[in-house]
């Protein structure tokens, strides 16, 4: 994928979630998060993780995704500092890593490649609140 196309897609997925810009913990109850962490922009599996997220774009908003990335110390799609992120998921400012939080806030998928939308499709739909109607 051009450099490009990688922002093209890193745009589409990050949008939704840069609207209203807020931290992590204010779209708790409201949003589930992929947080894609990265060592910088130019890595590989962000850029592969990107395309995944953008062709599935229609199926995340069903099921109120936010994308978040953090490329080196970077955030795209909240207001959170990259420390602050790092520190609290445990994530390797030298290592690729993708997390699913769940509206509750607690991890529910870690993956150190990424990510297909037929997993994080499943593993939302078998999340509580999405089989009880999210009522």
């Amino acid at each position: 994928m051009s450099r490009k196309a990688l922002i093209v897609a890193i745009a589409a997925i990050a949008l939704p979630a840069a609207a209203g810009a807020s931290t992590i913990a204010a779209m708790r109850d409201h949003r589930r998060i992929v947080l894609i962490a990265a060592p910088g922009r130019d890595d590989p599996a962000l850029a592969r993780q990107a395309a995944i997220l953008a062709q599935w774009h229609s199926g995340a908003e069903a099921r109120d995704v936010s994308v978040i990335e953090l490329a080196g110390m970077a955030v795209t799609g909240a207001s959170d500092a990259g420390a602050v992120l790092r520190r609290r998921y445990r994530l390797d400012a030298a290592r690729f890593e993708v997390l699913l939080i769940g509206k509750d806030g607690h991890v529910a998928l870690r993956a150190r490649a990424p990510v297909a939308a037929g997993t994080l499709q499943r593993t939302i739909d078998a999340m509580p609140m999405r089989q009880a109607g999210e009522r």
